[in-house]
């Protein structure tokens, strides 16, 4: 059975490292036979959350004007969630975090849902590349 994916591409660099493995995750799950998009943060303008509540306890949408709700609108209709970031100061990208923090009232609808979360760094003496792929369930 076919599945919908959305991959949220947090790098700041289209191209580098945690976006080339968005890029050979969606090439995987094409070959699979599933329907893939891939969003490049980067792309989007997405407003930091302003803990006004609206989202969360008064269950509206956002009042941000933005394009946080375009994407959580494509979180919600997917059957799997990736979320990629490259790992700064060993913690993921602020795009990435900016993003999950204006699904803060959302979250609870993303329901039977498979996640992944993918993450690329460099360390080391000759900042080779280190690939990580994690399973959240």
């Amino acid at each position: 059975m076919s599945k919908k994916v959305v991959i949220l591409s947090s790098s700041p660099r289209r191209g580098g490292n945690s976006d080339t493995l968005c890029d050979e995750f969606m090439r995987g799950t094409v070959e699979a036979g599933n329907e893939v998009e891939k969003v490049f943060l980067g792309d989007k303008t997405i407003n930091y959350c302003t803990g006004c509540s609206v989202c969360s306890q008064y269950r509206k949408p956002c009042p941000q004007k933005d394009d946080a709700a375009e994407i959580i609108g494509k979180m919600l209709a997917a059957d799997v969630i990736v979320l990629a970031t490259p790992v700064y100061f060993y913690a993921m990208s602020a795009q990435l975090k900016t993003m999950l923090d204006r699904c803060c009232g959302p979250y609870t609808e993303m329901t039977n849902k498979e996640f992944y979360f993918l993450a690329a760094a460099a360390e080391g003496d000759g900042g080779a590349p280190f690939w990580s792929t994690f399973l959240i369930i």
